[in-house]
């Protein structure tokens, strides 16, 4: 890993999580085919209960509970923000700097709630880049991220679906489709 002092100790809690995360869902795929093979038909109900419990649904869940608690704490001393684009600014400089410690590279839109943030060295895949294996187990390390930058912009009251491409390592796009406003 290269890292500097202050992200180390980031990078080494997400390395764990994810881990943690694969490990749990290998345990209840585990316990589901059991479930299965003692003669239990394979209902929807039983199927929907564990598939829901993935660990890339859980390393978004807990990126969004970060999220949120950080678009809260970070927006508090700023003055309201008006429109979308103020927003995902917002979220590109000062929420990004807080939690990655740098802006965002890049921040793209088609002015109709599509955003496209470009970080060219993405803290959880850095450690990966130059070896295009990982890149398949990418999407691992950007749940986390992913729910993260859901739980800011929904602290800040917008709804979006946020996924990422991922074209070469450590190189991210963030694509967020902003699905509207909730009410608080």
């Amino acid at each position: 890993m290269t890292s500097t002092g202050t992200s180390l100790p980031f990078e080494l809690l997400h390395a764990e999580m994810v881990l943690y995360a694969e490990e749990i869902g290998r345990q209840r795929e585990e316990d589901r085919k059991k479930l299965l093979e003692s003669g239990l038909e394979e209902e929807k109900l039983v199927t929907r209960a564990f598939a829901h419990h993935n660990s890339m649904t859980y390393l978004e869940g807990v990126g969004w509970r970060v999220g949120y608690v950080m678009g809260e704490k970070v927006s508090r001393d700023v003055p309201r923000l008006a429109t979308e684009l103020e927003l995902m600014k917002f979220i590109c400089k000062e929420l990004w700097n807080n939690c990655f410690g740098k802006q965002v590279d890049n921040l793209r839109t088609n002015h109709q709630g599509v955003y496209v943030m470009h970080d060219n060295h993405f803290i959880t895949v850095a450690p990966f880049a130059g070896d295009s294996g990982y890149l398949d187990k990418s999407s691992s390390f950007l749940a986390f991220p992913c729910g993260l930058v859901r739980g800011a912009l929904a602290a800040l009251s917008i709804n979006a679906i946020v996924t990422t491409t991922v074209d070469s390592l450590p190189q991210v796009k963030f694509h967020i489709q902003i699905q509207g406003k909730t009410s608080k």
